[in-house]
């Protein structure tokens, strides 16, 4: 009995112990569980503010400035004793200006120096793409179309004297073309108008200049000249001014851009056709594009702009950095760097050559991707091209129908070309095809005429590269599609990025090098991932290093040559505080490619210690080295997340 009763106390105690047991493991279930919900909760509201755009605080450092340039300071004034303007000069230039906003802003700098080179008066430019054009606005004259007049001429009456108009005895002779009239290419040297220009204009009193490749005066005069070069810097940067109804509107649309709190990016893709043939990039697109790119090309070739054949390779050209990246690779590029899926992007640029059907993938990975259209109402931009006389309608008659047998002749006879081949003659040609490109490829080799709406839209386009330049300069980031080219014409991206160099040097600008970027792409290799040799860091680690001294000297061994505007120093910019010789770099004709920016006087120096006060207390707590941040983090994401699949075999390397 005894035995017994002690066998149904510890089966108790067992009982006992195994409900505790229970108890204990029940309650750490429910506590977990409740942290469960909460955290899915959290998930959950996370997932709406990603919806409703709420601020990513994870990738602060890509929206900050670049320390390293911070001491830099615009300083274009005069160095040296430089006498006002006499009235009593040697005369008159008047000047025609063709091409688009990007060669206008460029050929009015070089004409604006090489008055005060010959000590003329400034007849105020003509600008052909609105001259041109069929009904536009009674509102504006050439000139005014764009910029301020008034803004022009005031700020430049210590550097040349600018009238509106020559004089009501002199316009009557240039009807009769009675003056001299030059065509100067754009790397015409300060000699030639010294020894071939300025006498003519002593005789004649007037002279006229047709400028046509985006300049009429070498980018980088001699070392005994710098004045002029920073009267290049004083025109584009503060004499240039855009019309008020431009700059409120662009104001304005900054405001929208950053209405949500968020900064945004600036992207120019630089698809435009004229560039795209001087290249030879047809093979971009794959598609009646094409065609028309190879048209362009073999005009050009005609003209002798172009000394090359016909066909290249757009493949290799692509590779050597020739071609602009695509709207896919730009957005790869973006996600490399970590930009998030909500990034606002600002989409600059009047024309994009292949339409918006190149857009898609971009549009896929960045669907905030916006553009004038997207911020501004139709009638804002009516407002902004003003009261236009009605254009007639289109008159279009559809050619007299081709019978089977002349169709199956032209079909034999066509032959190989650089081109697609027109569709076979069962297939119907449809008006609306008829009316656009694919009507004259199909017809005929040669391009139609210009219509009169097609005139009025070019003139339309400088408005809008207008607007694109003023928020692309105020963008808090800026990453250009297609730059330094090489052509020595203009481009709309090089300009952005010597304004922005100029006005806010430590603001952040990609000058990436598409050579190197091409070499990334087309790495194909298993060990892609590896942590050592990982392919997301090496993108990151080329950018981040454009942004910064080894973005600014390659820029200066490549693009101030072509375009001083892109790169406008050391001539017009200032130090508030000394660089180390050792980081002063020099080219072997002792141009500065570096560091050669003359000390900023006591009273910009005061200014950006105020600026920088007002700005450390507006700076949030994570403001700090951020390119140095951006490494460090870099470097834990690989280990952590990519090094741990090989922690099993420390010895492995793929490459062996």
């Amino acid at each position: 009995m005894v035995f017994k009763s002690r066998i149904k106390w510890i089966a108790l105690f067992v009982l006992i112990l195994s409900m505790g047991s229970l108890v204990v493991h029940l309650s750490m279930t429910k506590s977990s569980g409740v942290q469960l919900a909460y955290s899915a909760r959290d998930n959950l509201w996370q997932d709406f503010d990603s919806l409703l755009g709420a601020q990513d605080f994870r990738n602060k450092h890509l929206w900050r400035p670049v320390k390293s340039l911070e001491t830099l300071q615009p300083y274009a004034n005069p160095r040296n004793s430089y006498p006002a303007p006499s009235s009593k000069n040697n005369g008159f230039i008047y000047a025609k200006i063709f091409g688009g906003f990007d060669k206008i802003r460029s050929s009015i700098c070089d004409l604006v120096t090489i008055s005060r080179l010959l000590n003329a008066t400034l007849v105020i430019p003509e600008l052909q793409e609105s001259l041109r054009s069929k009904g536009i606005s009674n509102k504006f004259k050439s000139f005014s179309y764009l910029y301020d007049e008034e803004q022009f001429i005031a700020f430049l009456k210590n550097d040349v004297i600018v009238m509106k108009t020559l004089p009501e005895s002199l316009k009557a002779a240039r009807k009769r073309n009675e003056f001299p009239l030059f065509k100067p290419k754009n790397s015409a040297s300060p000699k030639f108008y010294l020894e071939d220009v300025l006498p003519k204009l002593k005789k004649a009193n007037v002279i006229g200049l047709i400028v046509s490749d985006g300049g009429c005066l070498q980018s980088v005069l001699p070392a005994s000249m710098p004045e002029l070069q920073r009267l290049r810097c004083r025109v584009a940067f503060h004499a240039l001014q855009l019309r008020p109804e431009i700059q409120v509107l662009a104001k304005e649309m900054v405001d929208r851009l950053r209405k949500s709190g968020q900064p945004f990016l600036a992207y120019h893709p630089g698809l435009v056709r004229e560039k795209l043939a001087y290249h030879g990039c047809a093979e971009l697109f794959q598609d009646i594009h094409s065609e028309l790119i190879q048209y362009r090309r073999a005009q050009m070739i005609k003209q002798r702009f172009i000394l090359e054949e016909l066909i290249v390779d757009s493949r290799l050209r692509r590779d050597n950095g020739l071609c602009p990246l695509m709207p896919e690779e730009v957005g790869i590029l973006l996600k490399a760097l970590g930009y998030s899926q909500k990034a606002i992007i600002y989409l600059a640029g009047s024309e994009i050559f292949g339409g918006q059907r190149v857009l898609i993938p971009l549009r896929a990975m960045f669907p905030n991707l916006v553009d004038r259209t997207s911020l501004c109402s139709t009638e804002e931009l009516s407002e902004l091209v003003g009261p236009e006389t009605p254009l007639p309608e289109n008159t279009y008659k559809m050619p007299p129908r081709k019978s089977d047998k002349q169709l199956k002749e032209e079909w034999n006879k066509a032959g190989p070309r650089p081109r697609p081949l027109p569709p076979p003659p069962d297939r119907p040609i449809y008006q609306h095809e008829k009316e656009g490109w694919y009507g004259w490829l199909t017809e005929n080799d040669t391009e139609p005429s210009p219509s009169p709406m097609d005139l009025r839209n070019q003139a339309h386009r400088l408005l809008w590269d207008a607007l694109d330049f003023a928020v692309s300069v105020e963008a808090d980031v800026f990453f250009p599609g297609f730059n330094n080219d090489g052509s020595g014409w203009p481009d709309f991206s090089s300009l952005v990025m010597g304004q922005r160099l100029y006005e806010r040097p430590s603001s952040r600008t990609y000058r990436l090098d598409r050579k190197v970027i091409q070499e990334l792409f087309n790495i194909t290799r298993e060990d892609m991932y590896h942590p050592n040799r990982n392919w997301t860091l090496r993108v990151r680690k080329h950018l981040n290093s454009s942004l910064g001294e080894s973005g600014l000297i390659r820029q200066s061994m490549l693009s101030k040559p072509r375009s001083f505007l892109s790169h406008p120093l050391p001539e017009c910019s200032c130090r508030t505080s000394a660089l180390e010789d050792s980081r002063q770099i020099q080219s072997d004709d002792g141009r500065f490619l570096y560091g050669g920016e003359d000390e900023c006087p006591k009273w910009i120096k005061s200014a950006g210690v105020e600026k920088s006060k007002t700005d450390d207390g507006d700076q949030p707590d994570y403001d700090h080295d951020l390119l140095a941040e951006q490494s460090e983090t870099e470097e834990e994401f690989a280990k952590s997340k990519v090094a741990s699949a090989f922690d099993q075999d420390e010895e492995w390397d793929p490459n062996d």
